[in-house]
């Protein structure tokens, strides 16, 4: 295997799953100081999250599904990166859907990004002897089973077969993956496990309590809360997460690190800020869970905080402006749900 360095002014980064909510945003972070390639097959992604880096010169974009090897030399797109000689040099694994709405919908193909997907980057790494980062998820501690943070020592609490098992189990099979080649084969590979995440570029028919409330809110329909009254969640914006992200890839940490909000709020506490943001009148009301839906533990982010000098800074209620106001200006263009 030949060792590959830099020879161009700018590192080679690869981002898949990078025209979703979160690899949107990191594409954002990256080609400020990088080349980045970006590969979506849309499953969950959208158009509209990347056209703006579209005529940048430092962003490519391939539409590409996973489940299948990917050749970075080939594509003609690409030349302008000269990834033969260059190489890529970091590796982000977004790839995968995370909406409870697509734990019902796609769940073969949930447990296919996490496996192949996995695989074929991970592949790419050895190749390339490019950094890794796998983003895993809050999902591989299962329900908490009592009120104390989630460490990273703590093995989960997980059902196989359940609802969520093709998220739960999917995450929990790619970071033995990416641990394997870590050891087995050295690649630089690094897993974080990201907590409950919010911002601009969430769907509004994504599923997930933020956007559903933002759109009852804006609509004037009741802002609906499943479980218990006082269920909690904890809610991380995204900048923060993606600062976090960044910080993980630059150091020599390989993790599993938390990264999320340590500070549980009660989901009736939210509804209640979104009303009040938006000047809404709707009320609340208050369902039974859904099948899909997991009660919410708490991150313990003493490693993120000691390790890679990362917390998060931005108060819920400065975020939520933020996503509101977004959301508010793309409901018509790019989430209105189809009739």
């Amino acid at each position: 295997m030949t060792q590959r360095h830099p020879i161009f002014e700018k590192k080679n980064v690869l981002i898949a799953g990078g025209a979703g909510f979160l690899g949107s945003h990191l594409c954002d972070e990256l080609v400020k100081s990088a080349k980045v390639i970006c590969v979506d097959n849309f499953s969950t992604g959208t158009i509209e999250n990347i056209n703006h880096l579209l005529q940048n010169p430092d962003f490519k974009f391939i539409k590409h599904d996973l489940s299948e090897p990917l050749d970075l030399e080939t594509l003609a797109e690409l030349r302008p990166f000269k990834v033969a000689f260059q190489g890529v040099q970091e590796i982000y694994n977004f790839a995968c859907p995370t909406s409870p709405k697509e734990f019902t919908k796609l769940p073969v193909e949930t447990l296919l990004a996490n496996a192949f997907a996995s695989r074929y980057l991970l592949d790419l790494a050895v190749k390339y002897q490019a950094k890794y980062l796998l983003a895993s998820s809050s999902a591989i501690y299962g329900e908490p089973v009592d009120t104390q943070p989630f460490r990273e020592d703590y093995w989960g609490f997980v059902d196989p077969v359940g609802p969520r098992s093709c998220y739960n189990e999917g995450k929990r099979f790619a970071e033995s993956l990416t641990v394997t080649y870590r050891e087995q084969k050295k690649v630089d590979a690094k897993v974080v496990r990201i907590f409950n995440t919010f911002g601009p570029r969430m769907r509004l028919t994504d599923g997930r309590l933020i956007p559903d409330l933002v759109k009852s809110a804006i609509e004037g329909a009741p802002l609906q809360i499943y479980g218990k009254p006082d269920a909690t969640s904890t809610f991380c914006f995204v900048t923060d997460l993606i600062d976090g992200i960044v910080k993980m890839m630059k150091t020599s940490e390989g993790g599993p690190i938390n990264l999320g909000s340590p500070d549980p709020v009660l989901l009736v506490t939210v509804a209640e800020k979104i009303l009040a943001l938006t000047q809404s009148s709707s009320p609340i009301e208050h369902l039974d869970a859904h099948p899909f839906a997991s009660r919410q533990g708490t991150p313990d982010i003493r490693e993120a905080k000691e390790r890679l000098g990362w917390f998060p800074t931005i108060p819920l209620e400065d975020g939520l402006m933020q996503t509101i106001e977004t959301m508010k200006a793309s409901r018509i263009l790019s989430y209105e749900s189809p009739a």
